[in-house]
């Protein structure tokens, strides 16, 4: 065998090599870890009146908003009650966003982002959600979830 065959081999092997790790990270990435997870399905609690999910949440919405030309959702809101709050980044329940038009689940926060430490009554904070398919559109409306708290007819802008 040549010097220029075993080149060639020994970039095809290689080349095998890293499709077949790519393989394995991406199946580790996006299944957390255990390659035969399966899906798990989460009961979402009741929906509740507006007053009801600020006591129950700790928190105003302030707005849900279409931003980044289409990709992402910003959720503001007010924190009325500091301890109740905490339960937003619960990880039982994260916070997410159900479109009640076409029932897209966006729940993965932009770029892994949550607020760490004490929220503080009176203060406005942000969640940002990735977006996925532009599918959440100004004027549509949302269902809101914050930790054990559950939400609907939220108008996005």
């Amino acid at each position: 065998m040549g010097g220029g065959a075993r080149v060639r081999m020994l970039g095809a092997a290689t080349g095998a090599a890293l499709v077949l790790v790519a393989g394995a990270s991406y199946e580790l990435f996006h299944r957390g870890g255990d390659a035969g997870a399966r899906p798990v399905t989460v009961r979402a609690p009741k929906l509740m009146s507006k007053a009801a999910f600020q006591h129950a949440s700790g928190v105003r919405i302030v707005r849900v908003a279409v931003s980044g030309d289409g990709g992402l959702v910003d959720l503001r809101f007010r924190v009325l009650d500091p301890q109740a709050a905490a339960g937003i980044h619960d990880v039982a329940t994260p916070p997410q966003l159900v479109d009640e038009q076409t029932n897209v689940l966006v729940n993965e926060l932009f770029m892994g982002h949550s607020h760490h430490g004490r929220l503080k009554a009176a203060q406005t904070y942000y969640l940002i959600f990735d977006n996925p398919g532009n599918l959440v559109h100004r004027g549509s409306q949302v269902t809101v979830q914050l930790g054990a708290a559950r939400v609907a007819h939220v108008p996005v802008r």
